[in-house]
């Protein structure tokens, strides 16, 4: 933690008057969000010495348009793209390639996720050799792994980057609205004509075409005035009402809408992209002052190890609290079930404050800068590291909890994880030489 200090203070005297500020802000916020969101909904259940659980959003049907203000996916990754796009356009600026632009990226993305990869299997197999239930292991170790769906998706698009942004540079405004119109299509195809697999599409061209948009932002491409912003959210809002409370679509944006995602999460996200563009302004003027910038740097210094261990959370405070009965379990249609969760909050985030300060430094360790050099293994490798680890995450993703392995989690997905984020790490290693400058 000192030197998370030290680093927010040094970042925060060193930040240009151009960067544009409230894209960290929101990053952060909607991080914040999530974790907040994803504790709130988790009902834990213990029974006759059995401990498990369920998503409070499958009974509490008023939930639903609260989801609304919780699902900020669609901002964290259009801030991703407004990143991606910034970092790749210096890169290609200093005479970079995409491969090697993407081993450089990846690299704070995985170093944090290994350690999680490393932790969860081996604490299930420790734990297991205690004489633990599997089936417990398996809904504990599914609960930690749940933040690894976002992060396949984020990391696909990470890897796509080099592609999706010669595309923009070609086409701009144009990519994005070709890609919601597939997803348009895929839902026609999925709701009206029952054509299976089709639909799955979605979890590709949703959140490609949102990145895309954080590529038009940061080019100016979406530069607009705070009443042009406004209609665009309005817009949104109004074809996200239409869709759902008039038309097919479910209220609720967990679940149907965005497993895949669909039109009515695109709604979602035009109205999300409006309000971004409208306070953009005022919030950079506020993140003038040093406080609240200051605060901004510290979220996003450790703001992966935020997410991915979450959901740990979560499972160790219902594992040590539930079964003592420290914390009761009224039923969640009861006043006492929303009253209770505030110590159910607090202790999630006492939990997750330990495991943070356990594993920050992982994702603090500032690399070396360096130039990657180019050549035909280099290229291969990366090439093949990506798609290991793609799949690794894709298998743990898909496993749900009805795995009840000794390790809690499925051991090809470990494995395809570790070979492909190990091949990466070597390939990073032989392919840098140190700069000249700083």
């Amino acid at each position: 933690m000192r030197g998370l200090a030290a680093m927010v203070r040094d970042l925060a005297a060193r930040t240009p008057d151009s960067r544009e500020r409230s894209a960290d802000m929101w990053r952060a916020l909607a991080i914040f969000l999530v974790v907040f969101g994803h504790w709130f909904v988790v009902a834990v259940t213990y029974r006759d010495g059995r401990l498990s659980g369920y998503n409070a959003l499958d009974v509490l049907s008023w939930m639903d348009p609260v989801t609304w203000l919780f699902q900020v996916m669609p901002i964290f990754f259009l801030v991703g793209g407004y990143a991606g796009g910034a970092s790749m356009a210096s890169h290609r600026a200093s005479g970079g390639d995409g491969i090697g632009w993407v081993l450089r990226r990846t690299d704070r993305l995985l170093r944090p996720t290994t350690a999680l990869f490393l932790v969860l299997p081996l604490t299930s197999l420790v734990i297991g050799a205690a004489g633990v239930n599997t089936e417990l292991l398996g809904h504990a170790a599914w609960l930690a792994s749940i933040p690894l769906w976002f992060l396949l998706a984020y990391l696909v698009l990470v890897v796509l980057t080099p592609l999706l942004y010669a595309l923009h540079r070609r086409a701009g405004l144009a990519v994005p609205v070709v890609m919601v119109v597939i997803v348009a299509a895929a839902d026609l195809l999925r709701r009206g004509l029952h054509v299976p697999v089709v639909g799955q599409s979605t979890y590709l061209f949703a959140w490609m075409a949102i990145y895309q948009l954080g590529f038009c932002w940061r080019d100016g491409l979406l530069r607009l005035s705070r009443r042009q912003a406004l209609a665009v959210a309005a817009g949104g809002l109004a074809a996200l009402v239409g869709l759902t409370v008039v038309g097919p679509y479910p209220v609720g944006m967990v679940g149907y809408n965005t497993a895949p995602p669909t039109l009515a999460l695109m709604a979602l996200a035009t109205t999300q992209i409006g309000l971004v563009l409208a306070l953009q302004p005022a919030a950079n003027r506020w993140l003038r002052r040093i406080g609240p910038w200051s605060v901004v740097i510290a979220t996003n210094a450790v703001i992966l190890t935020v997410f991915l261990w979450h959901m740990a959370a979560a499972a160790i405070a219902a594992a040590v609290l539930i079964p003592t009965g420290i914390l009761p379990q009224p039923p969640p249609h009861s006043t006492a079930w929303l009253l209770w969760r505030v110590p159910w909050l607090a202790a999630c985030a006492l939990v997750l404050i330990v495991l943070v300060a356990l594993f920050a430094r992982i994702e603090l360790r500032r690399p070396m800068t360096h130039s990657v050099e180019r050549d035909p293994w280099r290229d291969g490798a990366t090439v093949l590291g990506s798609a290991a680890v793609l799949a690794g995450l894709l298998i743990v993703a898909v496993a749900g909890p009805g795995y009840h392995g000794p390790t809690g989690l499925p051991w090809g997905g470990v494995l395809a994880y570790l070979c492909g984020a190990a091949v990466l790490r070597v390939t990073r290693d032989r392919s840098v030489r140190p700069d000249a400058g700083p």
